[in-house]
């Protein structure tokens, strides 16, 4: 009898509330036996186990595990702990550090439920489908058992309420990045992005981080109706940096200024001499702009549009009317083109009255020899 009263006062003496650390010694469905060294396994039922709803304690512990555990209730034969009430205090006191301090940490999503996701974070956090991501999701299910890097966004443990965003990380993540290719763009670069957004005024360029703007009129160096008629979404695409304002965070950007110009070709593709063939752009005082090339004009003077005298283009010409000239000279430096329609009318002319000769000469009589007989029939 002093034996076992020997064994009975070596146990630890324990009270309801206290804090006890053990070794699971036999895991089953429902509830964990565990060894904390006092005269019974302590038990841990399955709803003590976890915040979150689990079907088997297995899910949660393994044998061997040890394990801090809060003592719930206990008697003379039995003594019940509970290891979720002692993760709910740790897991609000850390939850509230980092509230304050806006850490990013990471955690799995073990229910998916209507309006959003569910993880364990030593209580039960959610994540309203409005903060998973930046971008609307129709389909959470492949979010099932998948980790996440979150911030808390909002704490209250009288309710115990905790909710989680993933789009917060994301969105700071971009923040940093867009500050970062914000500062690395410089005037003058040419850079490679991705065709965003086509608006009526023109394109958004994802140039990594930040969006620029390729306005309608930067997008060829041909006159362009409709964006969507030179590039589509998703296209990769080349840019040059025409501004950048870190103020405001917005890049203009140009596709024409990385194309070759309409004049950077001109000498080896028209020479002096040539005939070519034009529309008539503008008529201004002094000649005629005619167009011979995509966006090369040359100049007809008014003293070259026509062998007659004529006081003004409009006499002769009309915006829109295809006309041949020759070409007088060129200069590419300068760009500028100096054209004749006179020359044409001249050599075209001059090609007829030489027909005409010729056909003189094949029947043998001149016109010398016409106007001769015609004297001598006068003098008879």
């Amino acid at each position: 009898m002093d034996e076992m009263n020997k064994e009975v006062s070596d146990f630890k003496e324990l009270a309801e509330g206290e804090l006890v650390t053990g070794k699971v010694v036999k895991v089953e469905d429902n509830q964990v036996l565990v060894d904390i060294g006092w005269k019974t396994d302590g038990i841990v039922p399955i709803s003590e186990l976890s915040s979150l709803h689990i079907e088997t304690a297995s899910e949660v512990v393994s044998l061997d595990d040890e394990l801090t555990l809060k003592i719930k209730k206990m008697d003379d034969d039995e003594i019940i702990l509970s290891k979720r009430a002692v993760d709910t205090e740790q897991a609000w006191n850390d939850l509230e550090a980092k509230l304050q301090s806006g850490e990013v940490f990471e955690a799995t999503v073990k229910e998916i439920v209507k309006g959003g996701l569910v993880v364990d974070v030593g209580v039960r956090g959610f994540i309203p489908a409005s903060l998973v991501e930046t971008y609307f999701v129709d389909d959470f299910s492949e979010y099932q058992d998948r980790a996440l890097t979150l911030k808390v966004v909002e704490l209250d443990r009288s309710k115990n309420r905790v909710i989680l965003s993933h789009r917060a990380v994301i969105e700071a993540e971009q923040t940093v990045k867009k500050e970062q290719r914000l500062q690395s763009l410089e005037e003058g670069q040419v850079v490679e992005g991705t065709v965003a957004r086509i608006t009526d005024f023109g394109v958004f360029v994802d140039l990594g981080g930040i969006d620029g703007l390729v306005h309608i009129s930067q997008l060829s160096h041909e006159h362009v109706e409709h964006a969507s008629d030179v590039v589509n979404e998703g296209d990769p695409i080349k840019v040059k940096v025409l501004a950048v304002d870190p103020e405001t965070e917005r890049v203009s950007l140009s596709v024409k200024a990385t194309l070759p110009g309409p004049w950077e070709q001109v000498e080896q593709e028209i020479s002096q001499g040539d005939v070519v063939e034009g529309t008539v752009k503008r008529l201004v005082h002094f000649g005629a702009f005619v167009e011979i090339l995509p966006q090369v004009e040359g100049l007809v003077h008014i003293s070259q549009i026509s062998t007659d005298h004529i006081g003004t283009p409009q006499e002769v010409l009309e915006v829109g009317q295809k006309v041949n000239a020759k070409v007088l000279d060129v200069n590419q430096a300068e760009k500028r083109i100096s054209l004749s329609i006179k020359e044409l009318e001249v050599e075209k002319n001059q090609q007829e009255l030489k027909s005409y000769e010729k056909e003189d000469d094949d029947t043998g009589f001149s016109l010398s020899d016409m106007i001769g007989d015609q004297l001598d029939k006068f003098k008879d």
